[in-house]
């Protein structure tokens, strides 16, 4: 009965090690907290979701103490995706607030993070339903112009945001929009000239 004691214990301290193991490859950098920072500044300094900062950080609370070390975990958002991301938000948010234009960045995230859509940013920005592409930009090439830098702003901030959000899979403008199936989504949010829903 000890022979089979001690060879189930093998197991699991071999399944323990290769977790941390695990654990410690997905972080990426240490930041040591300075004054005034909050996980916020942070997540989006690194392009992090918050969430994720505090999970690979074990901590439950807000609070940070100055000369802290964090670890930064890696971001499955790409610097391409950030970029194509980027330029998709300038295409469809032009001439909007900023606030505007996070919420369309959020929209696309959380599609990803949605059961009812691809799983990755670029697969949900090139996505095809009934033969047309989800978003007009990629249909009428807009997606191929140079991001502007308050889209790639709210890129990041939308990342660090991620998870925290309303919820909202889709945007439309209201006075443009054709589709009585849009018209028929429970609305979240209203920016600028766009309605946001899921």
């Amino acid at each position: 009965m000890n022979k089979f004691k001690k060879l189930m214990i093998v197991p699991v301290l071999a399944v323990s090690l290769f977790g941390f193991s695990s654990q410690s490859d997905a972080a990426t950098n240490i930041h040591q907290v300075h004054k005034g920072e909050t996980y916020w500044t942070i997540a989006k300094n690194y392009g992090v979701p918050v969430a994720s900062l505090m999970k690979a950080n074990n901590k439950s609370s807000d609070l940070l103490v100055s000369g802290e070390k964090l670890i930064i975990p890696n971001t499955a958002i790409s610097k391409a995706d950030k970029e194509l991301m980027a330029r998709l938000v300038t295409a469809e948010a032009k001439g909007e607030s900023y606030a505007g234009k996070v919420a369309v960045a959020t929209v696309i995230l959380n599609r990803v993070d949605s059961s009812l859509f691809p799983n990755t940013v670029k697969e949900v920005i090139y996505q095809k339903v009934s033969g047309h592409y989800a978003f007009t930009p990629v249909q009428n090439g807009e997606i191929n112009r140079q991001a502007d830098a308050a889209s790639r702003k709210a890129v990041e901030e939308a990342i660090a945001f991620r998870g925290q959000g309303r919820g909202s899979l889709y945007f439309y403008n209201p006075k443009t929009s054709t589709s009585k199936w849009i018209l028929s989504r429970q609305v979240t949010i209203t920016i600028g000239n766009h309605r946001f829903a899921r």
